[in-house]
């Protein structure tokens, strides 16, 4: 067990169901009176320390109704420089404390034209063109196998109860190919023309590591990106992370309420050796 996984459990007395990883511009998940407990990433040795702003650095636990709930305000990147195999500790701490599912927000570009800025996009599953991976080195075998399935990556019973309940509460949402650079700067529109020729839909610099991860160990995962702004070449405005800030505050209210009711109603799947 990770040493920030003995801090959380003896701080909190709590272990928790669920897990959140808030992504760009998402800061406001938990109403005031419904916070526990707030642990700053720098108390907490196995967190690296995230340096892009609209990323706050703490990990937060709470209750949504009756269910006890921990949440990432913020995550960090393999452009910020760390090493991709620290990005799997906060993961392994998450499976350390209890958490039988794993919920991941990002800010991405579309790929896609009728998928405007300001969307919700399901992720069905992913193709990783970051040239890392943050499982290669020595297997950590207590966590999982050194050679890992990644045929239901982002876990389809859970992913048809989120379409479900966004179904019946009228919310739009997308469901598609999330894909991955590392960043930092934008893609090139070659490249975006690229992915579109091999089936991506959304495009970011996040997610993935950690979705590795969390399969690794047997934590289901699904994982919603919020659509900031049509990828490069394909509008006339120069892409900023402004832009990718602002379009994500616009449309926090709409995931982190899709979150809150899926949450709520969700059923866990039992037959998946994780409870």
């Amino acid at each position: 067990m990770h040493s920030s996984s003995k801090i959380f459990l003896e701080t909190t007395n709590t272990q928790p169901e669920i897990a959140v990883i808030l992504g760009s511009g998402l800061t406001n998940f938990f109403e005031p009176q419904n916070i526990i407990k707030e642990l700053s990433y720098t108390d907490l040795p196995d967190f690296p320390q995230p340096t892009v702003k609209g990323h706050a650095g703490k990990l937060v636990l709470g209750n949504i109704v009756d269910k006890k709930v921990v949440c990432m305000y913020g995550r960090s990147h393999i452009y910020e420089g760390h090493e991709p195999n620290s990005l799997a500790k906060p993961i392994r701490v998450l499976k350390d404390i209890g958490c039988k599912l794993l919920i991941v927000t990002n800010a991405a570009g579309s790929l896609n034209e009728k998928m405007p800025a300001g969307s919700l996009m399901a992720i069905s599953d992913h193709i990783n063109w970051s040239g890392y991976n943050p499982l290669i080195g020595k297997n950590q075998d207590e966590y999982g196998p050194r050679f890992h399935d990644m045929s239901d990556g982002y876990h389809k019973f859970y992913r048809d109860q989120l379409l479900g309940i966004a179904n019946k509460t009228n919310q739009q949402i997308f469901e598609g190919i999330y894909c991955m650079y590392s960043g930092p700067n934008f893609e090139t529109p070659a490249e975006i023309n690229a992915l579109k020729v091999i089936g991506g839909n959304a495009v970011g610099m996040s997610t993935v590591p950690e979705v590795l991860v969390a399969n690794h160990c047997n934590l289901p995962v699904i994982a919603i990106s919020v659509i900031t702004n049509l990828a490069a070449g394909m509008n006339k405005t120069k892409l900023s992370h402004k832009e990718t800030l602002e379009n994500a505050s616009l449309a926090e209210n709409n995931i982190l309420q899709l979150i809150k009711n899926f949450i709520t109603e969700v059923t866990f799947d039992d037959s998946s050796g994780n409870n």
